[in-house]
């Protein structure tokens, strides 16, 4: 298995590079969330990204005063399971895509249907 070896800088900047890819009108429309890059996911889980909060579709008058959703992007699986930085790019955006559109309250079949993973 090959590991592409970048900097946790470089993999970083990956991930904000995928955000940057979001459309203006739709970043904007994020709310309350954070986006955070972790080495591993949780013991356990094999896992690229994950979504830990309450999709904006959920929420009605008693989402106050919560702390931010939380956006992880799993550097070590992202790294193990690409063959190149090409396609490193590639799935950093899939998965920061892919985890943004849950905030949205839009699920994983929904996703793969229109080829977000």
């Amino acid at each position: 298995m090959a590991v592409v070896e970048v900097s946790d800088e470089e993999f970083e900047g990956l991930v904000g590079d995928a955000l940057d890819q979001i459309p203006e009108e739709l970043a904007a429309l994020v709310d309350n969330a954070v986006v955070l890059v972790e080495a591993e996911p949780p013991e356990g889980e094999d896992l690229l990204g994950l979504y830990d909060g309450t999709p904006l579709t959920e929420r009605d008058s008693w989402y106050t005063f919560r702390e931010p959703d939380r956006i992880f992007i799993y550097r070590g699986p992202l790294t193990r399971m690409c063959r190149d930085r090409e396609e490193l790019v590639e799935e950093v955006t899939i998965t920061v895509v892919h985890e943004i559109a849950h905030h949205f309250g839009i699920d994983d079949e929904s996703l793969h249907e229109w080829g977000w993973g």
